[in-house]
């Protein structure tokens, strides 16, 4: 299996492509997830397990956070943009990451004062039409059904 999978990789460009993909798409959420959690320069110094798995689903909890927050924003502007009259093409939309952090002050500025103020409901509607990009062959892992 692993030669035959290995061949296919080799003699098939799109599927190179694909693999290529996501391993990049893995690799900046590793390193995204590595800068939230900055503290110990990443270096777990416990050796209890407990507080070893406590310490990584604090950091993947706080990188989830953080990436949910910066996809509010990122719709938010897409969503303003779309009421300003721009044309916002689904194509352009597939290379915007939420691992963004030049706006993000890990080590200052931290404000309490706006605690207490209650967000507005969010609105989770996007109208943006994304079928183009999406491939009736494809399966999630990205190889094809008739393969």
């Amino acid at each position: 299996m692993r030669t035959l999978q290995l061949l296919r990789y080799l003699t098939d460009a799109p599927l190179r492509r694909r693999v290529t993909a996501a391993t990049n798409k893995v690799e900046s959420f590793n390193r995204f997830s590595q800068w939230v959690g900055f503290g110990n320069q990443g270096v777990i110094a416990d050796n209890d397990p407990v507080e070893q798995e406590k310490a990584m689903k604090f950091n993947a909890l706080l990188t989830n956070a953080v990436i949910f927050h910066n996809a509010l924003d990122i719709a938010e502007i897409i969503r303003q943009l779309l009421e300003e009259g721009w044309e916002i093409d689904p194509e352009d939309l597939a290379h915007v990451s939420p691992y963004l952090t030049e706006h993000i002050k890990r080590f200052g500025e931290y404000s309490t004062h706006e605690l207490g103020i209650e967000p507005e409901a969010y609105d989770p509607k996007l109208d943006v039409d994304f079928t183009p990009l999406r491939d009736p062959n494809q399966t999630a892992v990205g190889f094809s059904q008739a393969a």
